[in-house]
C-alpha cells in the first residue's frame, strides 16, 4: 500500500531563472496559437522563484530542494497534505511546485504511469463529472483548447497499466485554487509552472500520489 513519508528535505530556493485566436471546435491549435497562449499565461519578466501575480502563498512558488536518497530521477511525487509536487532530479535534488488537489473523496492516491503528454489539450468531462456538475453538460463533446480550458496549458495523463484513469496533472485557469482542494480528481498547477515542468517530464515516468489525510505535514 502506498504510504506518504518525509521523502523531501527543503532548502533555500535555488531555482531562478496577446489575444486568443478563434478556434474551430474540432481543430488542433497551431504552433503560433500555442505560442500566443503561452505568452498570455506567462507574467511579464517571469521569474519562477519570485513572479506571483496570482497572489498565492510564497511557499507554492517553484523551489529546488534536496531529495532523500533512493528516489528515481524523473519521477513525480505529490504530497497531498502540504500541496506540493516534486520532480526528482539527478544529483539528489528535486523541483518543488505548489498544487491543488481534488475536493472531498475525489482525490485518488496511488501509483500511476505517465503515458501521455499534451500541450494546450482539449478537455472532455466524464459522465460522472457531468452528473456531479450539470453545468459541464455543455462541454460533453469537449472544450476547445485555450487559456480558459479546464486543463490549461499542459497536461500529463495518468494511467494504471494500459487503463486511462482520467486523472491528470494539468494547468488551471483558476490559479487561486492552488493550495486547496478544488478539482474533480486531478492535480492542478499554475500554468506558467507546469509549462516549466512539462519538458522535463518523460512519458513512462512514475507519479506517486500520496494520501491526503492522516499524515504529518511536510517540513517547509
Amino acid at each position: 500500500m502506498l504510504t506518504r513519508r518525509h521523502f523531501i528535505q527543503t532548502t533555500t530556493a535555488l531555482f531562478s531563472a496577446s489575444i486568443s485566436s478563434p478556434l474551430l471546435a474540432n481543430s488542433a491549435p497551431t504552433g503560433s496559437q500555442r505560442a500566443s497562449w503561452d505568452a498570455q499565461v506567462t507574467p511579464p519578466g517571469y521569474n519562477a522563484a519570485t513572479s506571483n501575480p496570482w497572489g498565492v502563498h510564497d511557499r507554492f512558488l517553484p523551489r529546488r530542494v534536496n531529495a532523500n536518497e533512493g528516489l528515481v530521477p524523473g519521477d513525480i511525487h505529490v504530497d497531498a497534505v502540504a500541496r506540493y509536487l516534486y520532480l526528482i532530479e539527478d544529483g539528489g535534488t528535486a523541483m518543488r511546485y505548489g498544487v491543488a488537489i481534488a475536493r472531498g473523496n475525489l482525490y485518488e492516491p496511488g501509483t500511476y504511469d505517465i503515458r501521455r503528454k499534451a500541450k494546450w489539450p482539449r478537455w472532455t468531462p466524464t459522465a460522472s463529472m457531468i452528473k456531479r456538475n450539470p453545468e459541464y453538460a455543455e462541454f460533453k463533446d469537449g472544450m476547445k483548447p485555450g487559456p480558459k480550458n479546464a486543463l490549461g496549458s499542459r497536461a500529463l495523463y495518468l494511467y494504471v497499466g494500459n487503463r486511462d484513469t482520467y486523472l491528470r496533472i494539468h494547468g488551471t485557469p483558476q490559479p487561486k485554487s492552488i493550495g486547496g482542494r478544488a478539482s474533480s480528481g486531478c492535480v492542478r498547477m499554475i500554468m506558467a509552472h507546469i509549462n516549466d515542468l512539462y519538458p522535463t517530464v518523460k512519458v513512462g515516468a512514475t507519479a506517486y500520489l500520496y494520501p491526503a489525510d492522516n499524515s504529518p505535514t511536510a517540513r517547509t
